[in-house]
Formats: structure tokens, sequence, C-alpha cells
């Protein structure tokens, strides 16, 4: 047998060609994930040439999915997560649900047992984070509320997918494998132990993690030393996820996340956030590389209907299922058709499984080229899909009867009660965006004695104001109907608390031509947006590294007033 190529020089031929690749890409205006892929299936043993360490490969890409999950920990509170409990848990398990059963019965059509199909469903039923996660970073939604229930969509998919590596190998007997049952357990015992040992890891990362890890980083930030606060950092992800892994049987990426929000309660979370962030995109890179390296393209050639069945299943069943349920718990169609293009892939779950499926008997080998061919095309094409969600948007309101009806404010939250009066809802306060910095400004108003009328898309918050007696309107801001239900006409002034700069524009252009007199405040991400609106003529416009300096100043010069000589 031929020796295996280094670690070093599988790094190197892996970054080194993805590099190339994606440069070409990138100049061809194709996603560059394409070009990461195809050098991975060039460093692979379906290609002539030079093989790289397929294995290492793998585990090298384990590290990219802990950094990844990590960095979305620090962002994504508990509070978000919590807030958005109402869509991502009905809506992930009734989407894995049909789209297994779709999954399952294509198998059946090719003649595979229900045992096979049921596993092939199943892999076919749980996007890849990394792809959904990259996608939401590139259109700048990772923190609003779209993002929120996008990711916890993930989650509660992924911890249903723990459930299933767990239970399968002792259901597999049943399905016609020859996996054998765990001794001493039935399989309500195996379900109740899994369950446990979830609960007991995330019972010790919010009750020991919470308070630990954040004291753990101001002791090493103390030391003034920056390496050993990314050592700190990495460890401490790279740490949580194999011990969660080990000691409760839990994945690496949902250990990851967990580690992550309990680090994300520390104030130095910017700073963790940004010195992880190097290691967690070359690690990503070598993730999608890895997953080049799985494809055989004699599938291609051997089973084309096959994989036009496994990518319409994908690409199509994935986005409308997603899409429907969405739409039916009355969120926007801006969340349920970013929601439904986020999910149309699979990836590195489906590949676990898969493998899982093969070794107990299950799945047959051409089940898992398929699943990785449908998985190369969809995250091929996934990015150019997230780049058509606005068209999509546009497309879907101009010809769809069935999205204008979904959208009417027939659900209770999207219409103000009846309960406020007139002179509430005259000369207050439109704020539209409730989260951390919605939350503030709320506060603030309401300390002030400032009326004000909340816009939110996360029906649960609009829930909650409205039980605290405050008035809020659920939905999206962009659609006119929904500033007309906040009584943007005779409001004193606009205040969108959402960093998205595009979206803010369109909201100020309703606004004005339902009020020309309405005074505005914007909040926006960076220096080009900030110009952008001021263009719009935005009264205020404010930004994070912008008022932090401006805060320091002020502070500065009352310090040297006080110290200067009279």
């Amino acid at each position: 047998m031929a020796e295996q190529p280094s670690l070093i020089v599988t790094i190197a031929a892996s970054l080194g060609l993805a590099l190339v690749l994606g440069f070409i890409a990138a100049r061809l205006r194709v996603p560059v994930l394409v070009g990461y892929m195809l050098a991975g299936f060039l460093l692979g043993p379906a290609s002539p040439g030079f093989v790289a360490n397929v294995e290492l490969s793998h585990e090298l890409a384990d590290v990219g999915v802990i950094l990844l999950m990590f960095g979305v920990g620090l962002h994504f509170s508990v509070e978000e997560l919590f807030a958005v409990r109402g869509i991502a848990l009905p809506g992930a398990l009734l989407e894995m649900f049909l789209i297994s059963s779709l999954g399952t019965a294509v198998a059946s059509s090719w003649g595979w047992s229900f045992g096979a199909g049921l596993v092939f469903g199943l892999c076919l039923s749980v996007a890849s984070t990394v792809v959904l996660v990259r996608a939401l970073e590139r259109a700048g939604l990772l923190e609003s509320i779209t993002g929120h229930i996008a990711v916890g969509w993930l989650v509660v998919e992924d911890l249903v997918m723990v459930l299933v590596l767990v239970l399968l190998p002792p259901l597999a007997g049943v399905l016609g494998g020859h996996g054998e049952a765990q001794a001493g357990h039935t399989v309500a015992g195996t379900v109740f132990i899994t369950l446990l040992k979830v609960a007991a890891f995330v019972a010790l990362m919010m009750v020991v993690g919470k308070r630990l890890f954040p004291k753990l980083l101001w002791a090493v930030a103390h030391t003034g030393s920056r390496e050993l606060f990314t050592l700190c950092v990495i460890a401490g992800a790279i740490g949580v996820a194999y011990a969660s892994s080990q000691l409760f049987g839990v994945s690496l990426a949902l250990g990851a996340f967990f580690a992550g929000i309990v680090m994300g309660e520390s104030s130095l979370s910017y700073r963790a956030a940004q010195e992880s962030l190097p290691l967690r995109d070359a690690f990503s890179v070598l993730f999608f590389v890895s997953v080049g390296m799985l494809f055989d393209p004699h599938v291609l050639i051997d089973d084309p209907l096959g994989v036009l069945a496994v990518v319409a299943v994908i690409m199509l069943g994935k986005p409308l299922a997603a899409f429907s349920l969405v739409m039916l718990f009355r969120y926007p169609l801006n969340t349920a058709v970013t929601v439904a293009v986020g999910l149309a892939q699979i990836g590195e779950f489906s590949f676990i499984l898969a493998g899982l499926g093969i070794t107990l008997g299950l799945l047959p080998k051409e089940g898992l080229n398929l699943i990785l061919a449908g998985s190369m095309i969809s995250i091929a094409i996934n990015p150019l899909l997230s780049l058509a969600v606005g068209p999509l948007q546009r497309w879907i309101r101009r010809r769809s009867r069935l999205a204008r009806y979904l959208e009417r404010p027939a659900d209770p939250l999207a219409i103000l009660p009846m309960t406020f009066t007139s002179d509430e809802l005259t000369g207050h306060v439109v704020l539209v965006g409730y989260g951390r910095v919605g939350r503030r400004i709320g506060r603030a108003l309401q300390e002030r004695g400032v009326r004000y009328v909340v816009v939110e898309v996360s029906r649960d918050t609009v829930e909650g104001l409205r039980a605290s007696g405050l008035p809020a309107v659920a939905g999206d801001a962009i659609e006119p109907e929904v500033l007309i239900q906040a009584h943007i006409a005779r409001a004193a002034m606009l205040i969108v608390a959402m960093p998205d700069a595009t979206r803010s524009c369109r909201m100020l252009e309703i606004a004005r031509i339902l009020n020309p007199h309405i005074r505005s405040i914007a909040r926006v991400h960076s220096d080009e947006e900030a110009e952008l609106m001021q263009r719009e003529r935005v009264g205020g416009v404010f930004y994070g590294e912008q008022e932090l300096a401006n805060a320091m100043i002020t502070n500065i010069d009352s310090q040297l007033e006080l110290t200067s000589p009279p």
C-alpha cells in the first residue's frame, strides 16, 4: 500500500489548489465554493495524478465546522435562540418529516428496502450549516431575525440528526441491516439516555460554562498577550466540541455552537470573534475541499436520472416545503424565501449518516454516490440562488395570488389592536427591529415618556410586547401595509434599528410617501452604507465603530478638561 501524504503536504496542496481555482472562479464570476470543491475533486481518489490524504482532510474539515459554529454561537444569544423557537422547532421537524418521506418514496421506486430509503431520505432532509452560514454572512443577514430563524432551524435539524445517529445502530436489525441493539437497553431506553445526555450537556454549559468562560477570557486578556488570548479562544472552541462529543454524544458542531454562546456572554466576545475569524475562513475552505474529494463523477454517467431525482428533492422539494411552512406560520415573504433558499443544499451531516448507513448494511454504496453528487451540485448552485432572493421575491409578488393571500393582514399580530387610542398613535415613533439595539432604544423611549410602535418580524417578540401593553406589529417593514398598520402617516419619526442599508432605504421611501414630513434615524454597518443613507437624506445615521470613537473622544475631552491647568 502506497504511503499517504503527510499533514503538511495535504494542507499545502489543498489550500494552494483551492486558492488558484477559487481565484479563477471569482474572475469568471462563478462562486468561489465551486473552485474549492473542484480543487478537492482534483486532489481526491476519483481523479488521476496526486491524491491527498482523504482521512486527514476530513479531520481538518471537522475543525472548520467547529470554528464556524463557534463563531455563530458568539453572535447568537440564548434569548435570540429562544425567540425563534415558535418557527424553528415546528418548521424544522415538519420539513424533515416531509423530505424524509419524499426521499423514502423515491428510493422505494428504485427497489430499495424501507430501511435504505429511510436513511436516504434523512440524508436529503438536513442542510449544511457551513453553506447556510456563509450565505447569510455574504448577505449580511446572520444577525437579523431571518438569520436567527435559519440558524435556529439548522440547530433543530442537528439535534434531530444526533438522535438519529444514536438510534440507528440498535434499530438497524429491524430495518433490514446487520446492527445489534445496545446491551441492556431497549429502543425506548436508548432514546431516554440520549435525551438525558443532551440535556445534561446543555445544562452544564448554561450553568457552569456561562460563568466559567467569560471569567477565563478576562483572566487571559489581563496577561496582555494576544497569542494567549487567541489560544484560549481556539482551545475553548475545539476542547468543548471534542469533550461534548466524547462525554455526552453531542455533535462537534453543536458542542462548538454552545461554547460560542457561553463565551458570547463576555464583553470580550467581539474580540474573540475577530481573533478566530482567520482560522475559521481557512478551515472552512478545507471543508469544501474535503467534500470535493468524495465526489465520483462516474455516477453522473451511470445514473443520470437518479442524480436528477436527488437534485430535484434537494433543490425543489426542500425549498418548497420550507417556504410553505414559513409562510403558513405567517412570517414575511422575505423570511420565507431566504430560509427556503438557504436550505436548498445538503452537507456534513448527510455524509456522516450515509457512512453509518453503509456500515450498518442499510444504505447501498450507490446511495452514497448519489448523495455526494446531490451535495456537490446543490452547494455549487446555492450561492447563485442566494443572489436571486430579491428578484425571486418580486416575481412571486407579481405572479402568485397565494403569496399575496398569505401576506394579507388577516393575522391578528399583523394588525394593531383597536385598544390603542388615536392620541396614542399620533406624533409617535415607529421603531423597526427589536433586537439588542432596538430593545435599548425602546427602553430609553419609554423612560422619556415617548410613545412608540414596534415593527418586528419575530411573532414571539410581538406577542411578548403586546402582553406587556406595548403596541407592536408583526411583519416586514419594507411592505407598505406593515408600516400603515404602525400608523406611519401620523408618526413623528421612523427609527430603523436593523443594520441593512438597502432595506432601510426602501422603508424610508415608503414612509415618505405615506408621511412626507417624517423624520428618520437609521443604523448601518459601514462608512459606505452611511454615505448611502446620507444621500437618502436620513436625519441621523449611526454605526458601531464611529459611535464608539465619538464616545471615547468625548470622554478624552472631558478628562483633559479636568486635568488641564487653570
